[in-house]
């Protein structure tokens, strides 16, 4: 059929869905951009593409996303945050079903070329991730299920949905598991922070007020992988137009304890600090991710560093607090 845009962006107002419309725009695609949030309150706004607020738990707006047909479909609307918000918000992050389910119906009797789900690591078994010292999560880790409460859960039966609409309904559905990306332009303050930014703040704030004890959630040994923002991007884009149908790790395996990312950033900023451990939302012990099928199919994994990511987001964040703050 006749489609009515290039690609149709669900989760547009959010962190990764406006970098993802920008990566698109400059494409040259044709964009619609759909997003609950008022526009007011996206984090980036493109005049270029057609931007809607509207409240995609609801199929009939879901309807109206995907209205004429598109080329390319991304789903990148949920509820979510980091560690602190998902575990406080299990509820909430379980009804992001409801957008997961109403686009993949809407994309379907749209008859959509393609349809993009944004999957997580939280879908992996958390008895793979007792020790800070992980091996790697493979994809075929995420059975015998064991996902993260609410929100991996979410995710998990999601990813299964976009399966079966492709082998019941024929709809070109690709995944991705995204591994906490980070970078500018997303969410450092307000309780929804991950930990890159949560950090870049602190030690803004440190460099700012000099003021150098900074709080950090338990031990700090804790271990994860931290992916920039574009390479997330540019991993989204060539997993949803490829045709790998089993979901991949869209992650860098570049691991880290949460007191090195704390000292990295400090470094960075060109202070030095002392951390205060305090309890805290923790997740699991470590967590990273094997790139060994993403390698195999497209020649290419996340490769951004963390110390030059964690640099360009710093800068920016520094920017957010400076300015909010007045110092």
């Amino acid at each position: 059929m006749a489609r009515g845009v290039d690609a149709v962006v669900a989760g547009a107002g959010g962190f990764i869905g406006g970098h993802l419309v920008a990566s698109l725009l400059a494409e040259g695609k044709t964009v619609r951009a759909v997003d609950s949030k008022p526009l007011d309150q996206w984090y980036q706004m493109h005049a270029e593409s057609r931007n809607l607020q509207r409240d995609l738990t609801d199929l009939a707006a879901c309807n109206e996303a995907v209205d004429g047909g598109a080329a390319e479909v991304y789903n990148l609307a949920c509820n979510m945050g980091g560690m602190g918000f998902i575990e406080n918000n299990k509820a909430l992050c379980m009804l992001s079903v409801l957008p997961s389910t109403h686009m993949l119906m809407a994309a379907r009797d749209a008859e959509a070329e393609r349809f993009f789900y944004s999957s997580s690591a939280c879908v992996y078994a958390g008895y793979k991730q007792t020790d800070a010292d992980i091996a790697p999560l493979k994809e075929e880790d995420a059975y015998p299920a064991d996902a993260e409460d609410g929100y991996g859960w979410e995710k998990l039966f999601s990813e299964r949905m976009a399966r079966h609409f492709r082998e019941d309904f024929g709809l070109a559905t690709r995944v991705a598991r995204y591994h906490n990306i980070y970078g500018p332009e997303g969410t450092w303050d307000g309780g929804r922070e991950k930990a890159p930014a949560a950090t870049c703040r602190k030690i803004a704030l440190a460099a700012l007020t000099g003021e150098r004890e900074v709080e950090i959630w338990g031990d700090g040994e804790q271990t994860r992988s931290f992916t920039y923002i574009d390479d997330c991007v540019e991993g989204t884009k060539t997993i949803a137009r490829s045709d790998v149908t089993e979901p991949l790790n869209l992650g860098s395996s570049e691991l880290t304890t949460i007191n090195d990312l704390y000292y990295l950033v400090a470094d960075i900023a060109g202070i030095e600090i002392e951390l205060k451990h305090i309890d805290g939302p923790l997740g699991v012990r470590g967590r990273n991710s094997d790139n060994t099928r993403i390698q195999k199919h497209f020649g290419w994994e996340p490769s951004i560093s963390l110390r030059d990511g964690m640099a360009k987001t710093y800068e920016w964040v520094y920017d957010q607090v400076k300015a909010k703050y007045n110092l």
